[in-house]
């Protein structure tokens, strides 16, 4: 079997990846666009495309029925959710099904119950995946949460079941915490995801954020990619990503592999997903404990993809429309080093600040090992309405250390004019040297945030001169920059 028409329920690079993925299969593909989106690259590259509705995500990306409707209409016979949006759904994916349409991930009631933090983490108990340690108290009541915490000890965190992005999520040094962030914590959670069920985690400081990419057919397979290093956030939020992890040894590599497996076999899970786990420690005393599953593409599969030579989106239809796996868990290796960076449109000076307005100059760096995928155009306008997601940058080297600096190359061959980016920004990152010694975990930005915003923006019109001035990216290697190049006299950019 295989798809003939496959709607796309996303925007952006998302969408933009798919649908290539889709032509190189020989699959039509479908776009949706609201109003702000008409002219959007994603519109463009598909072979059919439809209007849902109003800019609000409300009243078009988000919109069940909407979507629905325009795979009837087109003709679709399966649907692509992406990342984001309806992706997490558990009725979107039945409603799919519902309307004859393939949903390209796993089964709505696998959805339903990984999206529970709660049911999730006795499922992985009963499969012997390591959990941090906790409680799920029965009264749910702010004293009950207190109670609970006091068991568990402090530091705690309290979580909400439903959560995700650090929202319903408050960390309790003492007991005196307790009053005011229970109560916060649940009126966080039931606002973001209208359920206020809240359980309570040992809080594990510093701690690593490693997740594993697997893969289920329905003929039985399952196996796991390997790992991408997460510890790089900001509020919970990815910023940086890379494979392998420098953090992991063999022998925790393979443990975290097979742990990833056992997952989501006992899930019943089907398709891409994500396996995440917190690492504590480093070396052979480091362990590991299950965080929650991703039941989607991750927006960073690219690096995945990058050092095991595969395409998971071409993988997803294939194995969406009855075929098994493309490969077995012992032809899969990993070769080399890749790195992600997502490039926001935001003000990092003003509190990442999303910015909005047109791009008058959008030009990405080309060369080796230079992968972009991207949603935008130069002489677009980028919209408040939606996440401010202009690319992923992603490079691939034979080393850590070569891949780092590829990155940081292209980044600054990355010029974007009209709206303020976090590309200065994840140059310091990158430059920083508790990063290149790879001392990371998941508070790395805010331990460093002094530093990383230091040194201020370049003025619009040295931008502008940096991207005139600057040689092709594609010239040969080793010719250096001209000695007025203002990409190495302004050492505010990146530094």
């Amino acid at each position: 079997m295989t798809f003939r028409r496959v709607l796309v329920a996303n925007r952006g690079e998302i969408a933009v990846r798919i649908i290539r993925a889709c032509r190189e299969s020989g699959i039509e593909s479908v776009a949706i666009f609201s109003d702000a989106d008409a002219d959007a690259p994603h519109v463009r590259v598909a072979d059919v495309s439809v209007r849902i509705g109003p800019a609000s995500p409300a009243e078009s990306y988000l919109s069940i029925p909407a979507v629905i409707e325009a795979a009837r209409s087109t003709g679709a016979d399966a649907v692509h959710p992406g990342y984001g949006f309806l992706s997490e759904n558990p009725a979107f994916a039945r409603a799919c099904e519902a309307a004859g349409c393939t949903f390209i991930g796993p089964p709505g009631d696998v959805i339903e119950r990984m999206g529970s933090k709660i049911a999730a983490r006795a499922l992985m108990v009963s499969a012997g995946v390591p959990v941090v340690p906790g409680l799920t108290p029965r009264d749910q009541s702010d004293a009950g949460i207190a109670g609970a915490v006091a068991e568990v000890g402090y530091p705690a965190v309290v979580k909400a079941s439903a959560g995700g992005g650090g929202k319903g999520m408050r960390v309790l040094r003492d007991e005196n915490a307790g009053r005011d962030m229970i109560p916060a914590a649940r009126r966080e959670a039931l606002t973001a995801f209208g359920d206020g069920t809240l359980y309570v985690e040992r809080l594990i400081e510093t701690p690593r954020h490693v997740e594993i990419q697997v893969f289920c057919d329905n003929h039985g397979h399952a196996v796991h990619l390997f790992e991408r290093e997460c510890s790089i956030q900001r509020r919970h939020q990815k910023v940086i990503e890379e494979t392998p992890s420098p953090g992991l040894t063999p022998a925790l590599r393979d443990a975290m592999g097979r742990a990833a497996v056992a997952a989501a076999r006992v899930a019943g899970y089907r398709n891409a997903g994500t396996i995440e786990f917190l690492l504590e420690g480093t070396g052979e005393a480091a362990a590991f404990y299950f965080l929650e599953m991703n039941t989607r593409l991750q927006v960073e599969h690219p690096v995945t993809e990058a050092v095991t030579g595969v395409d998971l989106v071409r993988a997803q239809l294939t194995v969406a429309a009855g075929g098994a796996l493309p490969w077995s868990q012992e032809a899969l290796t990993q070769r080399g080093h890749a790195i992600e960076v997502r490039v926001y449109a935001e003000d990092p000076a003003t509190g990442f600040l999303p910015q909005a307005g047109p791009l008058l100059v959008y030009r990405e760096p080309q060369g080796p090992g230079i992968r972009v995928d991207s949603g935008v155009r130069e002489g677009g306008t980028i919209s408040v309405d939606y996440d401010p997601l202009l690319a992923k940058l992603t490079v691939a080297a034979e080393t850590r250390g070569a891949a780092i600096e590829r990155a940081i190359t292209a980044l600054r061959t990355f010029p974007v004019l009209g709206i303020r980016t976090n590309i200065p920004f994840l140059v310091r990152v990158l430059s920083h040297p508790d990063f290149r010694e790879a001392r990371l975990h998941t508070g790395f930005i805010e331990q460093h945030l002094t530093r990383l915003l230091a040194g201020g923006d370049v003025p619009d019109d040295a931008l502008a001169a940096a991207a005139i001035a600057r040689p092709s990216p594609t010239a040969g290697a080793g010719v250096p920059a001209p000695p007025t190049d203002p990409w190495t006299t302004l050492t505010r950019w990146g530094r």
